[in-house]
């Protein structure tokens, strides 16, 4: 998991706003909810992660990415997690592993990742809007 806003003056700061966007510019971003089946360390990054994969359902299927929640979380804490991730952006390789989507989280009063997910159970692969 990657710092998200280009434009924030650190990891807790709220920083400028960004420009407006059109509705039509939200709607390019595929974000959805998933359940993380299987999630493993990942000690060969640079910054301590875990491996995530999450299954969305049908028609996408289990994504994997690789996410920078070791602060708060273990890889035996997500394992059933729900999760919400942008599933649209490309591959990215990280290290030796694909990341195949990205995890959204928000910052803790540290900058520490706190993943984002719905606060009652939903069906796997239900987009946000």
């Amino acid at each position: 998991m990657e710092s998200g806003n280009p434009d924030s003056k650190g990891p807790t700061s709220l920083g400028p706003l960004t420009r407006n966007i059109t509705y039509a510019d939200f709607m390019k971003v595929d974000v959805r909810v998933g359940t993380v089946v299987r999630a493993e360390p990942f000690p060969e990054a640079k910054r301590p992660a875990i491996k995530l994969w999450v299954d969305f359902g049908d028609p996408i299927g289990v994504r994997k990415s690789s996410a920078q929640i070791t602060r708060h979380y273990t890889p035996e804490s997500v394992l059933g997690r729900q999760v919400v991730a942008v599933v649209n952006f490309p591959d990215k390789q990280i290290g030796k592993f694909m990341s195949e989507m990205l995890v959204l989280g928000v910052p803790d009063k540290d900058g520490e990742v706190v993943l984002l997910s719905p606060d009652l159970p939903v069906p796997d692969g239900g987009r946000m809007y």
